[in-house]
């Protein structure tokens, strides 16, 4: 009788994540260069180079929000995410926590 055999992983795996477009050659650039060597230690390592603001934009596409929608459950204006979106307001502790509940993110991505 003929046991069952267990498919192996494959040695290729594919990932996928999203960054601002005018930083997209950067992050290509970065990764390549991580080619053959050690991947970064931490994720404050790996997204160094980020500001905060695009970290908050890239969370928020993430989970397919629009700007309005999660100025609404933050419970501020549309145009005070967009400030911080575009670090002209600075995100303080007690919204990065906030924007980390409803992201599912660290809150030090945004500090």
């Amino acid at each position: 009788m003929l046991a069952a055999t267990k498919k192996h992983p494959t040695d290729v795996v594919e990932i996928r994540f999203r960054v601002p477009a005018a930083r997209a050659d950067e992050a290509r650039r970065v990764l390549h260069a991580l080619g053959g060597q050690e991947a970064p230690s931490s994720w404050r390592e790996a997204l160094s180079g980020f500001s905060p603001g695009e970290a908050l934009r890239g969370a928020r596409a993430k989970e397919g929000l629009t700007q309005k929608a999660l100025a609404a459950k933050l419970g501020v204006s549309q145009a005070n995410l967009s400030q911080m979106e575009h670090d002209a307001r600075p995100i303080g502790k007690a919204m990065a926590k906030r924007l980390a509940g409803i992201l599912d993110v660290d809150y030090r991505l945004f500090l």
